[in-house]
């Protein structure tokens, strides 16, 4: 069952404010830095390029750095100025920003993966570095020593991941479709339970810790939402997009769902549902009000079929927008209604989403 859809005008949509162009072949990551007119991006070409913002108003790179395999993916911690960048050959490199973006000095390397690194997240918290590849692994290993903690093997492609920091739990997409929870310990790990639902391989993925919600976007065209918080293990099919899904980013403020897809596709998802209020929380497994099972027993929803069905609401308003270019990574910072693009085409793109996503987005959120 696919969400009924209503368009509303195209009169609102993105504004494109800057292209940045430089990079000789696929931009993998493109990631924007809180309070600075600055872009960071990965490519193909081996490159690592920080970009400013000059009095020109035009983008120039202020750091240029070139490593020995091609770049996969990134993570950015920015309170510390750690970024870990994933590499075709399978190892994970860090480096440390200076203040003023024009230096980055090596850490650390990490022997991760065996062949490409697909995705990975780093955890402060747990000083971790998370991370999937074409190796069909999961594996997490300490920043602090550069050891290996643990590794978990799939029967396909290991293509994304999403981190719940507060309580360990990783969520990993893979190339059949699927998309399995592990809980992670230092030296070992417990498998809760895998989602099905799609029909292609897993291409984007973005965990709320908030409302407990998680998105999938696939090679199926469409979008998922797995209501986890909701505890009643509700599903909701999102069906739009015209090509394979490969970035997503759920706006808790708004409550909006921005997904990218292959062709250039930039739709906004209105997932503002009612939702009861929530009961008092007790040492359960289940919820008080419900007896349902909540998040930390997923196992049980999945036991009792509660996993899988499509929610009977749907949604209201959805709008449908053209990035122009191959969209193969997204990010955005919502405290100012900024999105970039990046693909294929090495072309990176600024947009100004404020008109799209509604003025709310700019009053002081913080994203996590």
């Amino acid at each position: 069952m696919a969400a009924e859809i209503h368009s509303r005008p195209q009169n609102s949509r993105p504004v494109l404010l800057n292209k940045i162009e430089g990079h000789s072949d696929a931009v993998n990551a493109a990631v924007l830095i809180p309070k600075e007119d600055g872009v960071i991006t990965v490519s193909e070409d081996r490159t690592i390029r920080v970009w400013l913002k000059r009095d020109s108003g035009q983008y120039w790179p202020s750091i240029y750095h070139t490593v020995s395999s091609p770049c996969s993916c990134m993570s950015y911690h920015h309170d510390s100025r750690r970024i870990f960048i994933g590499q075709d050959n399978g190892a994970i490199v860090e480096f440390l920003l200076s203040e003023d973006f024009n230096k980055m000095n090596h850490v650390k390397m990490y022997p991760a993966h065996q062949n490409r690194v697909s995705d990975m997240v780093f955890s402060l918290e747990s000083e971790w570095v998370v991370s999937t590849g074409h190796d069909k692994s999961v594996s997490w290993m300490c920043t602090q020593s550069g050891s290996m903690l643990g590794r978990h093997y799939f029967d396909s492609w290991a293509s994304c991941l999403q981190y719940d920091h507060d309580t360990q739990h990783v969520f990993i997409g893979d190339h059949s479709g699927q998309i399995t929870l592990l809980k992670l310990e230092r030296q070992t790990y417990s498998t809760v339970t895998t989602l099905k639902g799609h029909e292609g391989s897993i291409g984007a993925l973005w965990w709320d810790p908030v409302q407990r919600l998680l998105f999938s976007g696939a090679s199926d065209h469409s979008v998922i939402m797995w209501d986890i918080g909701g505890r009643k293990g509700r599903t909701l099919l999102l069906q739009g997009h015209h090509e394979r899904v490969q970035a997503v980013r759920y706006l808790q403020l708004t409550r909006q769902l921005v997904s990218c897809s292959a062709d250039g596709g930039v739709t906004v998802w209105n997932m503002d549902t009612p939702r009861e209020e929530a009961p008092q929380w007790l040492d359960s497994d289940s919820c008080q009000k419900c007896e349902q099972p909540f998040f930390w027993n997923v196992k049980q929803m999945w036991d009792s079929k509660t996993i899988g069905v499509i929610s009977p609401y749907s949604l209201t308003l959805a709008t449908f927008h053209e990035g122009k270019h191959n969209i193969a990574f997204m990010d955005m910072d919502p405290s100012r209604g900024l999105m970039v693009t990046c693909g294929s085409d090495r072309v990176i793109k600024i947009w100004d989403m404020t008109q799209v996503v509604g003025c709310s987005i700019a009053t002081g959120f913080s994203p996590r």
